[in-house]
C-alpha cells in the first residue's frame, strides 16, 4: 500500500464521530516524532527509490508493458531488468588501485 504523507497543514479528522483513521495516526505520529522521524519508521523513502527505478526502466526501455496479464508483466519486466542491469554493469567503471 503507498504511504502518502498528509499535507503540512492537516488536521485529523472529528474523532468524536469516527474512530481514528490510518491518517489521523499519521498526523499523530508526525506531531510527535517530527516529519523526517515519520518518514524514518515508514520507510517513506524506499517509495521514492522505488518510484525512482520504475521511471529509469521506463524512460531506457519502454514506457509500458506490452504484456497484458500480470505473470506475463511480471516475467516481461524481469527481462527487462536483466538487460538494463547488463547496461548498467557495462558501463560502470572498473576501480583499479595504482599504488
Amino acid at each position: 500500500m503507498a504511504i502518502i504523507p498528509p499535507r503540512a497543514t492537516a488536521v485529523p479528522s472529528d474523532q468524536a464521530v469516527t474512530a481514528p483513521t490510518q491518517r489521523d495516526r499519521h498526523i499523530q505520529r508526525i506531531a510527535e516524532t517530527g516529519r523526517m522521524g515519520w518518514q524514518r519508521e515508514t520507510k517513506y523513502g524506499r517509495r521514492s527509490k522505488e518510484e525512482t527505478a520504475m521511471a529509469r526502466y521506463k524512460g531506457i526501455l519502454v514506457g509500458h508493458f506490452h504484456a497484458r496479464t500480470p505473470p506475463a508483466q511480471q516475467a516481461e519486466a524481469m527481462i527487462g531488468v536483466s538487460a538494463l542491469n547488463r547496461m548498467l554493469d557495462a558501463g560502470r567503471p572498473v576501480p583499479v588501485r595504482t599504488a
